[in-house]
This record gives C-alpha cells, structure tokens and sequence, in this order.
C-alpha cells in the first residue's frame, strides 16, 4: 500500500498487529490471525475499508478519549494531592483502566455522544451479568460515570472537545427511597449482649483479648457515630474524657481525622466505659491506636450467629451499620437533626434521605392528625338528613 499500511507482531502475542496513518490519526487493531499471508489479506481488507470510510467523512478527527484520560489523571493527582484521600485517586484510575479505556479508549472525543454512553451502560451490564451472574451495582455504574464526565471536563478546558454530551442515564424514573443497614434498639441490645457474652466466655482464651476489644469496639462506634476508617486512624492521644457543661453529663471529646480532613465528635455517656476500659486493658502510649485491628471476622461471626447479618430489606450489616444505628437512634430521642450532621460530619440533606425517611417518630401525629374546627349550622335549619354531617 505505497508504506502506508504496517503489519507487525507483539512480543507476547502470537497474533499479527496492522496499523496505518489517515486523516491524522494512527489507527491500530489485530488480524486475530497467526498466519503471516491470512495476516497481511486481513490488513490490506481493514486498510481500504477505513480509508473508504475517511473519505466519506466517516473517520472523526480530534484527540481521542485515551489523550483525555491520561491528561485527567495526571491533573488529577497533581492538584488534589493532600485534599483527596489516595485510595479515592487510586479508584478513578482503576475505573478508567479496567471499564472506561477498554470501551472508550480508541474513541475520538467527539465520537462520544449520549448514545455511546448509552451503549457503555448496556454493555457493562451485559459482561458482569455473564461473569458474576448479576450486574454492577448503581453506585458502581455511578462512580464510572463520575470519572466518564471528568475525563470529558478536561478535554473541554483544554479545547479538545467543544461541549459535553448528555450523560444522565434516560428511562429512569424517581428513584425509590430506600434506607442504610442499621440495628432497631432490640436488634442493638441483641448485638452488644452476644458481644459481652463472647467477651466474657471466648470460645477461646487465646480469643479473649479480641473479644473484649470487640464488645467495647460496638459499644463505642454505637455511642460516637464515626466512620470504620475514621475508628481505624483514631490514637488514643485524639480522644478525651470531659464533663460536659451542657448536658452535665460526663462524655467523650474525639478529634476525628477522616475523608473530610479534620472533625470533631461529642459522644454519648456510653461510649466513657468501653474507652477507660480499653485504656485499662491495653496501657497505652498517646500514639498508640485506639483499634489496631477490625475483629471483623469475629465480628461477621457473632452477626451471623446471632441472625442480625441482613435486615428484613436485603441490606447487609456491616461496622458502618454502628454509625447507621447512632444516627438513627439519635433522631428516635428527638435530637436536632443540625447537631447531629455536624457531629457525624456530614450533611443534613444526606441524614434527612438515608435515615430520617424511615424513623416513625419523625411523623407528628398530632400534626397529622390534626382537625379543623367545624362551623355551626345556622339557626332553623334541619340538619337530620344532612349528607355532609358524618361521624368522627
């Protein structure tokens, strides 16, 4: 083809590769053939077809999807360094090389239009159907997306890409309120009484210390509200025990250092115990961590023993269901919902949709219940057979 058309091998392929330049653009694929002379008949048929194609117009030109993701990354991890957790940065860059490049990655960036992304949803579905026999969760397929649309931002800044497709995933309706694993008062006295009880009588003695560490562990993520993560970097030096002015109560003080950086926390009088005996149990130094292990085998166990591991919708109880159970525990009291997305360090906005939306006590039934006073009937008029005066 006048040293227009390539065609090579991998080192660790057995396949020939062809490649060729057109319009600008280097374009690459494999003949899936062994054989040199089949190789070099499938190449030249690939060849003309695309330059058939570039001649129609049918070839876009631009940079491609792969140039876009390798510029967000870089950015990425540049300016969000110290600001962004880096397991957060590690997952955008696991998304992108094992879903998005694989699909997006050949693509120039105006090729991406709302259909392909369509067809990207389509087509994740279909393969986590055919490996795990059910498809990627709505969280996961959001995440993607997320890292599709800021890939796509950064073309645009750079003029790669002259507007943004519509990435909103259509035919969805209204999203069905649903609530986050927690434990029921009964269902928390079942827990942390079976946890007591394993503390008490391990069902080994070399087990005895992780048991202890386990019903203390429950009591004080109940009592606190913080984060598996926030508990895993918590130092002993982080919490103090103070009387509180307010309440008159004696509780707990936390400096939390967690996702959103640096937080504090106030706890409930139930989390003093567990704490004074783990500084009792441990003689710790002030840098020494408060849970150096997560029990969470130990504690899986003790769910599944106990028939606490799924709530009646599904969801599966996990350590973050301890942080569930004090916000919700915490509303049931009839605490300001303010107050208590500042001490949990998040919004009232995600308290009100996760949590508030399934807590009877939130409904007033007074207010609901509530009756207009009726208007007495005026003098005369008979009101035996009147239709509109029914019973209460």
């Amino acid at each position: 083809m006048g040293g227009r058309l390539h065609i090579y091998k991998r080192e660790n392929s057995s396949f020939w590769q062809c490649a060729t330049f057109i319009g600008g653009r280097n374009f690459r694929t494999s003949t899936k053939e062994e054989g040199l002379a089949r190789a070099k008949d499938i190449a030249e048929d690939w060849y003309l077809e695309l330059k058939g194609k570039h001649k129609r117009g049918e070839v876009k030109h631009g940079k491609s999807f792969a140039h876009a993701a390798k510029q967000f990354l870089r950015e990425y991890q540049i300016i969000t360094e110290g600001q962004r957790n880096a397991q957060y940065v590690e997952g955008h860059e696991r998304r992108l090389n094992k879903h998005l490049l694989p699909f997006f990655g050949h693509m120039v960036l105006s090729e991406i239009t709302p259909g392909q992304v369509q067809e990207y949803r389509i087509h994740r579905r279909e393969k986590a159907v055919e490996k795990r026999g059910k498809p990627p969760a709505r969280s996961t397929m959001h995440q993607e997306i997320v890292v599709l649309r800021q890939v796509l931002k950064t073309a645009n800044r750079h003029g790669w890409l002259p507007f943004l497709p519509d990435l909103s995933e259509p035919y969805r309706a209204s999203g069905k309120i649903s609530h986050r694993a927690w434990f029921s008062p009964e269902e928390y006295k079942k827990l942390y009484e079976a946890t007591r009880r394993r503390a008490q009588k391990p069902k080994r003695n070399r087990y005895g210390w992780e048991g202890a560490q386990l019903h203390d562990y429950v009591l004080f993520m109940a009592n606190t509200g913080i984060r598996p993560d926030e508990a895993a970097r918590l130092e002993y030096r982080d919490v103090s025990i103070v009387d509180d002015d307010a309440s008159g109560e004696t509780i707990l003080e936390i400096e939390v250092r967690g996702k959103r950086g640096v937080g504090y926390c106030k706890s409930t009088t139930g989390a003093v115990v567990p704490f004074r005996r783990m500084k009792k149990r441990n003689s710790p130094e002030p840098t020494d961590l408060l849970f150096p292990k997560t029990h969470h085998v130990l504690f899986n166990n003790i769910l599944e023993e106990e028939s606490l591991k799924v709530d009646r919708e599904g969801n599966r109880r996990t350590a973050y269901s301890l942080r569930h159970t004090y916000i919700c525990l915490r509303l049931m009291e009839g605490a300001d919902i303010y107050q208590i997305a500042k001490n949990c360090r998040t919004s009232v906005e995600m308290i009100e949709k996760y949590y508030a939306s399934h807590i009877k006590t939130s409904l007033d039934a007074a207010a609901i219940n509530v009756r207009r006073p009726r208007k007495d009937k005026k003098p005369g008029k008979d009101t035996k057979n009147d239709k509109n005066d029914l019973p209460r």
